[in-house]
């Protein structure tokens, strides 16, 4: 049993049991999945090898990151504003449940955010009406499993955090719980 599955039940659920008052531990939120998106968008090349290569590059680096292989997300229609083409590759992403999803949101809390420069705290309207917190990482770099001198290709990527309850203000104490560092204003 990981750390955050430990913490959450001897620690967590019990306040949120006395807080909100609930009867059991299916009704009390918990992570259900972290979605971690990557946008290709203008480093999309028009030759097509030097596509591959670039969408190689970036879904290794977040195969690494993750531990879980990235799926590519692919253009829905043809949009000439953007030179995008239908079935044209736009994106990755992958999405992280169960002991994964422990180990990242673990890592992502005491290794990443604290080495993320002029970092203050996460912003509590991160979190939408239905309890989901996303957040914004402008490059790979502040994971521990990536080397500068290995980076080719720099790249941003959301992470959101989805919460079994569509409730805002009890997602966020559990997030608050979890460890997520949210500014104090």
């Amino acid at each position: 049993m990981s750390s955050l599955q430990e913490k959450y039940k001897n620690k967590i659920f019990p306040e949120l049991k006395k807080k909100f008052g609930f009867k059991n531990i299916l009704d009390c939120p918990r992570p259900d999945k972290i979605v971690v998106n990557v946008g290709i968008g203008q480093r999309v090349v028009k030759d097509p090898s030097k596509r591959d290569d670039l969408i190689k590059k970036i879904s290794n680096d977040l195969a690494l990151i993750t531990g879980q292989k990235p799926h590519i997300r692919k253009a829905r229609k043809s949009i000439s504003g953007f030179s995008v083409r239908e079935k044209m590759p736009v994106g990755l992403r992958v999405t992280l449940r169960g002991k994964r999803m422990n180990q990242f949101l673990d890592k992502l809390i005491n290794a990443v955010l604290p080495r993320i420069r002029d970092f203050q705290g996460i912003n509590e309207s991160s979190v939408d009406g239905e309890g989901n917190l996303t957040i914004g990482i402008k490059e790979q770099l502040v994971f521990p499993e990536i080397s500068s001198d290995d980076v080719d290709v720099f790249f941003g990527m959301e992470i959101t955090i989805v919460t079994t309850k569509t409730n805002r203000e009890e997602s966020l104490e559990l997030l608050k719980m979890i460890g997520i560092p949210f500014t104090t204003k």
